[in-house]
């Protein structure tokens, strides 16, 4: 039976806002369900935006009253479903609309919430179930998409999305109405305008699947992306095959670029943090050059800054981390495409850094900030380029080389890719950075470009040094005499990819300061626990190298303080306070700044390369003399055991699954291991042979122009690393006596004990 009753406008206001009131505390509906389906029915609005026109309206009981309530009581809404009287003001017609989207986003806020009363939780559940089946609520929702009013456009649209995650929670199959409308206004891209609408919908689903704490996310969200995984390849291509150049409107196609990236970038996440594997995840790494070209269109420097830092989370399979409230992913069953997908991004992105994209590439924009890009007329804004851009360009080439890298075996081809970017990369940053990189040490890039971005420093620092392991492997099966050996190491300077000049130019960059490394090492947040026992080991074989270097530094720091002295008595003085030597306690003391330590000299003139390489005589000294390392058995993952050093292996799937589960891998780890009788007892006796550097050598680190220390030994770069390893060491070690420490220290603390013998058996031979 249907009727039309008249209710007055304001009556009806007064009565959905009663409802409001009641939802937004989370207060038990008293009604019968039906009851308040016509107060939350979405009417919409004539052409002439003069009346309601959803005036017929289901007698949910069959009957009864006809007439129009004399009342309504704040407690109670003891009305049947009656109609609105024509001819209501456009501006209450509006305010009744978006009332009405505002109850239902807050009853199903309330639905989805775990504070929600289990009565009042399960009467909201009731009530918009009916709601879904009783009108053709999708249907009137999507008709506002393309309404002139900015508000009511959105707030259907996120009212639309939370009826459609209900749906999904609830095990609800999607309207076929609603699925058409998305299929067809994506494949019709870009003629239709109402494409945007469904990016952001689908978006924000898939958003509030990620948040959901539920154990079912990847059920809900396999049965989401299922009716869309063929038209989101569709809308890809066409999106990126539109000419920008030729577009009249730029800010529509800008917002479709921006909404389908976030889209792009929740796909990607769902698969590496879920386990699902679909089409159009893989989107990015089937079609790489089509993203990589919008870097050079001539779009606003965000839009171009938002891809590339896209493709950088990418390539290092950090997609996502964001989404997962902190928690790292756990180690999913192996992604039979993740080998070819990543090495296709890398090799797409090595094409196109050759094909001159780096040459394209714009850093002078304005600079990006919180506020925007733009500047009060009266604030002066300091010059320089977008470091953003540098650092992402830069990450993007040098973790590129690591992954060709992995699946190269042939040195010479390596050795000219290595050539021929680094080349490039260096020839680009050199503009940007000053004093220029043609004064100093070239492997000083990392620590310039990356030093406000400690993660990235860090990832960068990594993929150089796999790329050093790599080459070296390569390069010693192949290598016969002296000259070649010395050819080899001036390259390895020469490219900026040397790793005892990158490790110390970072430990320069903290001030030599233990408390910094222990940070890195505790924190889940940057990759430095994998890379610092990878070069631990790497530093056993190669103490010769690593001692040699130490020295030309030192040689470096002195010539540079006798050229101050003659300049500056006060630059003197503080030089002379920046290398004092860090003390035992600094490990829990206050950070030093990262500036603290500039005065400590780095310039490389052009002919210092030179001095890198050993002399023949001390190279067979200390030779004969050091400890032989150890090989090891196990990979740096497998962090059972340090005892020994081997190569990684090299499979980049296995490094990336790894990466991202590390701490959590090694936290388990050490709940097997640490606390056991066995274990503390050989801590504390691996911790008794102290002190790290021989007594009489524990001198102040000072820089006297008059005086100049002869022993550089005693006092220099090489002192103070292993000083600062001292530190760190004693430092973990307190922790780890504590149960403080999140992960197994014991086989850290072997290889920095390892070190420490290395050490002092050199200085033994001096």
């Amino acid at each position: 039976m249907r009727y039309i009753l008249a209710i007055p406008m304001k009556a009806f206001l007064d009565i959905l806002e009663q409802l409001y009131k009641k939802v937004l505390l989370g207060v038990t509906l008293e009604n019968e369900n039906h009851d308040y389906i016509f107060y939350l029915d979405p009417a919409s609005l004539n052409q002439d935006c003069s009346t309601m026109t959803s005036l017929e309206c289901p007698n949910p009981h069959g009957v009864q009253d006809k007439h129009q309530p004399s009342s309504a009581n704040l407690a109670t809404i003891s009305v049947l479903p009656m109609c609105l009287e024509k001819h209501s003001p456009i501006g209450s017609a509006r305010e009744i609309v978006l009332l009405q989207l505002t109850v239902i986003k807050v009853m199903i806020t309330r639905i989805l919430s775990v504070e929600t009363d289990f009565r009042a939780k399960e009467k909201y559940r009731d009530v918009i179930k009916i709601l879904l089946k009783s009108s053709d609520i999708d249907s009137k929702l999507t008709c506002m998409f393309q309404d002139s009013d900015k508000l009511l456009s959105h707030m259907a649209a996120k009212c639309l999305a939370l009826l459609l995650y209900f749906q999904l929670r609830e095990k609800i199959t999607f309207s076929n109405s609603w699925i058409a409308f998305c299929q067809k206004n994506l494949s019709e891209y870009p003629e239709n305008e109402k494409a945007g609408y469904c990016l952001w919908t689908l978006t924000f689903i898939i958003k509030e699947i990620f948040k959901d704490t539920c154990s079912q996310k990847t059920e809900i969200l396999k049965q989401f992306l299922s009716p869309f995984d063929t038209i989101f390849e569709v809308f890809y291509s066409l999106l990126f095959s539109h000419h920008f150049e030729s577009c009249q409107d730029t800010s529509k196609i800008i917002n479709s670029l921006i909404c389908s990236l976030e889209l792009l970038e929740l796909l990607i996440a769902s698969r590496i943090h879920l386990k699902l594997h679909f089409t159009c995840q893989r989107i990015l790494f089937l079609k790489p050059s089509c993203v990589l070209d919008v870097i050079t269109w001539p779009v606003q420097a965000f839009v171009k800054r938002k891809f590339i830092i896209f493709i950088k989370k990418c390539l290092l399979w950090k997609v996502g981390e964001d989404l997962c409230q902190g928690a790292s992913p756990v180690l999913l069953p192996p992604d039979q495409h993740l080998d070819v997908d990543i090495l296709a991004l890398a090799d797409a992105i090595l094409r196109a850094v050759d094909l001159g994209l780096l040459r394209t590439l714009s850093v002078h924009g304005k600079p990006p900030r919180f506020g925007g890009e733009e500047v009060q007329p009266t604030c002066e804004r300091a010059p320089g380029p977008d470091h953003v851009i540098l650092r992402a360009a830069s990450l993007l080439i040098i973790k590129s080389l690591e992954i060709k890298f992995q699946s190269c075996t042939s040195a010479n081809e390596m050795k000219v890719d290595l050539q021929s970017f680094m080349s490039e990369l260096l020839t680009f940053l050199k503009p940007h950075l000053q004093p220029s990189l043609q004064s100093h040490n070239p492997c000083e890039w990392i620590s310039r470009v990356f030093i406000e971005q400690d993660d990235d420093m860090l990832e960068a620092a990594k993929a150089s040094l796999g790329i050093y392991l790599k080459l070296t492997r390569q390069h010693k099966a192949t290598e016969s005499s002296t000259q070649e050996k010395e050819m080899w190491n001036h390259h390895t300077h020469e490219y900026g990819y040397n790793p005892h000049c990158i490790f110390l130019f970072l430990l320069k960059n903290i001030g030599f300061d233990s408390s910094v490394l222990l940070d890195f090492l505790i924190s889940s947040e940057t990759c430095f626990l994998e890379y610092f026992v990878r070069y631990l080991k790497l530093l056993q074989k190669d103490w010769a190298i690593f001692f040699t270097i130490c020295k030309d530094f030192d040689l470096t720091a002195s010539k540079d303080s006798i050229n101050i002295c003659g300049c500056s008595s006060s630059l003197v003085q503080d030089r002379s306070s920046n290398q004092t030597e860090l003390s035992p306690s600094a490990a829990f003391g206050r950070p030093r700044s990262v500036h603290a330590s500039v005065s400590w000299a780095s310039d490389f003139s052009s002919g210092s390369l030179s001095q890198l390489v050993m002399s023949k005589e001390t190279h067979t000294t200390l030779q004969a003399d050091s400890l032989s390392p150890r090989r090891a058995s196990h990979s740096l993952v497998d962090y059972d055991s340090s005892d020994d050093s081997e190569a990684e292996g090299t499979d980049q799937h296995s490094a990336n699954s790894k990466q991202i589960s590390l701490h959590q891998e090694a936290m388990k780890k050490s709940q097997d291991i640490v606390g056991t009788g066995m274990d503390k007892k050989q801590l504390s006796l691996e911790h008794q042979s102290r002190p790290l550097v021989p007594k009489q050598s524990n001198i102040t680190f000072s820089v006297d122009c008059d005086n100049v220390p002869k022993n550089v030994s005693e006092v220099g770069v090489s002192y103070r690393t292993l000083k600062c390893f001292e530190e760190l060491q004693s430092a973990i070690y307190r922790l780890q006596k504590k149960n403080l420490f999140p992960y197994n220290a014991i086989p850290l603390l072997k290889l920095l004990k390892h070190i420490e013998a290395i050490y002092n058996e050199s200085m033994n031979t001096l």
